[in-house]
């Protein structure tokens, strides 16, 4: 009798998780509707609402995802709120993890407590590429940790975790290219995580699950949508020959003399205001064509200096992924950006409730929100992962975030936090399951022998076997 109490006030709890998780849920929604944007938001809302051609300047697959929406349930709003259904679902089922693994309510609260920290909450309902990304990887653990959790056997359920963690992944590299870097650990530990020992036929098979995955929707998007084709990446190379050549030599390069004029202007104008990065759009006249018809000249341009004075190159990309680390901005999202769409922030008082609280911890708790704190912590937590049941989920996070942040290093666009987004969740979540995996017995070296449960003893799985079958 004892025993079924017990049971019953474990469900119990694993329901009240659930309930807090979808209060959280509705209160960010209602704080963040219709969904706080940016310019480059409103662009990406006007290609989905058809008021402008669709392009590669920003991630097509994000724009059709939202036109998809739009289509189905006629609201704007429908992307966000979706982001912000996914974002506590994602930390909702990391919570109860941490629970059927400790048995701590107070460990398990503390994951959904991550959710309304400054760091992350500051961007949660912030319709960005870069939150998309970090959600996506976020809800790809989840999908790991229970597949950690999942009793021997179960070949076809594990089949059916690792398609809805390489959809997730899938996602977060297509709307964030770079997003690759921070993928690679956790797609490991997805792996790793379904089946402890994979052989080599499982990871033949997951790997050319994930590639396969990838090219289908980008050959699709480009095939069907053709999105207009606008070179974004050349904003790498704008920076580099501005800020890296001499302007005596722009003035004699081997390029147009339109394009050479504008390299000048722009090269003059970005030393004037002092402006380091981002000179697209700081000091650059493009021009009626955008980046798009220069692509080529500013390709083979950016060979031959770069390659000529390598040095200069190197101190150049340092300064300017110092200022990320040291120097970081755009902590907060202020509301909806003035547009012709009709978005209006829906409740004004709730938004400048949270402007507050993330004005005060920017000014209070500023480490919070530096790339150099959170690339300290995936450093720490690389080496230092500690030895609880939750070793294995902090180091792949620390991984994750560590390559994701290096991987800036040639092509920091500018200092804005969201550039460390991901770290900050990463880093956040790392250390919470570090103090979750203290004073449990740590992972059995068969990758916690395929318990079904860290209370009942299961006996081991026998490591995954070459011959295993497949789901038809």
């Amino acid at each position: 009798m004892g025993h079924l109490r017990w049971i019953r006030r474990e469900r119990r709890w694993s329901w009240a998780l659930a309930l807090i998780a979808t209060a959280c849920c509705l209160v960010t929604t209602a704080t963040f509707s219709p969904g706080f944007v940016s310019a480059d938001t409103l662009s990406q809302l006007r290609q989905a609402l058809g008021r402008e051609p669709l392009s590669d300047w920003h991630p097509p697959v994000m724009s059709l995802v939202w036109q998809g929406l739009i289509a189905v349930t006629g609201l704007p709003a429908a992307l966000a709120i979706v982001q912000s259904v996914l974002f506590w679902a994602a930390l909702g089922t990391i919570a109860w993890c941490v629970w059927e693994a400790t048995a701590s309510r107070p460990k398990s609260l503390a994951v959904l407590g991550l959710g309304l920290t400054p760091q992350v909450l500051t961007f949660v309902g912030v319709v960005w590429k870069d939150v998309h990304m970090a959600i996506a990887l976020l809800a790809t653990c989840a999908v790991a940790l229970v597949g950690r959790r999942l009793p021997a056997g179960r070949p076809a359920l594990r089949w059916t975790l690792l398609g809805l963690g390489v959809l997730f992944l899938v996602y977060a590299i297509l709307v964030r290219k770079n997003a690759v870097f921070a993928a690679i650990p956790v797609f490991l530990l997805l792996v790793l995580a379904l089946w402890g020992r994979p052989g080599r036929r499982t990871w033949l098979v997951s790997t050319a699950a994930l590639v396969v995955a990838l090219v289908v929707p980008s050959v699709a998007v480009s095939a069907f949508a053709r999105p207009v084709q606008l070179s974004q990446g050349s904003q790498i190379l704008l920076d580099d020959l501005i800020h890296v050549v001499p302007v005596r030599e722009l003035r004699t390069a081997d390029v147009s003399p339109e394009l050479r004029g504008r390299l000048v202007a722009a090269a003059e104008e970005c030393h004037r205001i002092k402006s380091l990065s981002n000179s697209y759009f700081t000091c650059y006249d493009p021009g009626p064509n955008g980046l798009a018809a220069d692509a080529d000249q500013l390709m083979s341009l950016w060979v031959s200096k770069m390659t000529g004075d390598v040095p200069l190159y190197v101190q150049y990309r340092l300064q300017v992924f110092s200022e990320l680390l040291f120097k970081g901005r755009y902590e907060y999202q202020n509301g909806v950006m003035p547009n012709e769409l009709g978005l209006r922030v829906t409740n004004p008082r709730l938004e400048a409730t949270l402007q507050n609280y993330i004005d005060a911890a920017v000014r209070d708790l500023s480490f919070l929100f530096a790339g150099w704190f959170w690339l300290g912590v995936g450093l720490v937590l690389v080496f230092r992962p500690g030895r609880g049941k939750f070793s294995m989920p902090v180091r792949a996070l620390a991984f994750s975030s560590v390559a994701y942040v290096v991987g800036y290093l040639p092509i920091m666009p500018a200092t804005d936090f969201r550039y460390v987004y991901w770290p900050a969740i990463a880093g956040t979540l790392g250390l919470l399951l570090v103090w979750a995996g203290r004073g449990t017995p740590p992972p059995a070296s068969h990758a916690d022998s395929r318990a079904g449960s860290d209370r009942q003893a299961q006996p081991a799985r026998p490591a995954d076997p070459e011959n295993e079958p497949l789901p038809n």
